[in-house]
């Protein structure tokens, strides 16, 4: 029996890794000590990507998104570097949306841990975007790593966990970092004078480039200025991990995350998970804390071919919302239990 243990983190609740753990100790109930568990924590690009790529081994004082100084951890192995830009740049280190700048929030600090990395021996860095207190078009951050020319012949990943245009990222994302309707225009105008000055600068054209925005457009900043590859965060995050190639000998897959809605099936980790399971002709136990109303991976298709066995275990409606929320651990454990009852014969 062998069973793939990859779920996103519980939001605000745990991270991949504690949900990776506790789904492992539920599955064991059922198929015994003897089972073969892959435990491999997944991500979307976004906050927990350091995380599941290994965990960090640096630590660095950079610029924080205010200026004021923070440390930032990062990891680096062999020649492959991992930065999550959160760590420099996020929300959380602003103080969140109430204590945030939107106009003066700099992503410079990203900058610095990647040219930190690149000065310690770094060859490819993978750069997590999401979580990020800005909207600098990663102008900051090309300019903190300045000059460019030292990072010739770096290969540069941003994982993305979003599709959205250059221009806008102010508009969507712009409420969640504290900026008012005025200072969201004041923002998109800075975005578009970027996308002139980068197609002048380093002819490279972001307006329409598929994740330029993602970051606040620290994505689109990269891809100008490094010519770095924008890929889509999970597909990044599974190849590194080698998921494809554990769920093929799999015989049972379980994933989740903290909400199931809409979109994660598309692009995040409860839908990736689907799609390699689907490829693979595994069956799949999904479990998350709550979900929009109606949402399940039954309902979902792949591109191709047939559609998983799933089984879904919400913990809200399960175990209620006090349980969910005060011991989410615990219900996850239960929950992984049923799954494998159910899923396994």
């Amino acid at each position: 029996m062998r069973v793939v243990v990859c779920p996103d983190k519980f939001r605000g609740t745990a991270s991949a890794a504690e949900v990776a753990a506790a789904i492992e100790a539920g599955v064991r109930r059922h198929v015994g000590a003897h089972a073969h568990v892959a435990c491999l924590p997944a991500a979307d690009g976004g906050e927990g990507t350091l995380e599941a790529l290994g965990g960090p081994n640096r630590t660095s004082l950079v610029t924080g998104p205010l200026r004021a100084l923070v440390e930032a951890e990062w990891r680096l192995i062999g020649d492959t570097a991992i930065v999550e830009m959160a760590r420099a740049s996020g929300l959380l280190l602003a103080g969140g949306a109430e204590g945030n700048d939107p106009l003066a929030a700099t992503t410079a600090g990203t900058g610095e841990l990647i040219a930190e990395a690149v000065a310690s021996g770094a060859r490819r860095v993978i750069v997590g975007v999401g979580g990020s207190a800005t909207t600098d078009g990663g102008l900051g951050a090309l300019d903190a790593m300045s000059p460019l020319a030292r990072l010739a012949g770096v290969s540069v990943v941003v994982a993305c966990d979003v599709r959205t245009r250059f221009c806008d990222a102010a508009r969507i994302f712009g409420p969640q970092k504290g900026a008012s309707p005025p200072k969201i225009e004041l923002l998109t105008r800075r975005l578009e004078r970027l996308v002139d000055l980068y197609h002048e600068r380093y002819g490279i054209d972001v307006s329409e480039m598929p994740c330029a925005g993602a970051a606040g457009g620290l994505a689109g900043g990269l891809a100008a200025g490094l010519r770095a590859e924008l890929a889509p965060g999970f597909e990044v995050v599974a190849t590194e991990v080698g998921l494809l190639e554990a769920i093929e000998g799999a015989d049972l897959v379980i994933t989740g995350e903290g909400r199931l809605d809409a979109g994660s099936f598309d692009g995040k980790v409860v839908g990736g998970v689907l799609e390699m399971a689907a490829e693979a002709g595994v069956p799949v136990g999904v479990v998350v804390g709550a979900r929009e109303p109606g949402t399940d991976p039954a309902d979902w298709r792949p591109p191709t071919g047939e559609s998983p066995l799933t089984h879904l275990v919400v913990l809200t409606e399960r175990y209620g919302a006090e349980r969910s929320m005060g011991d989410t651990l615990s219900a996850v454990r239960d929950a992984a239990a049923d799954l494998a009852a159910n899923l396994v014969s």
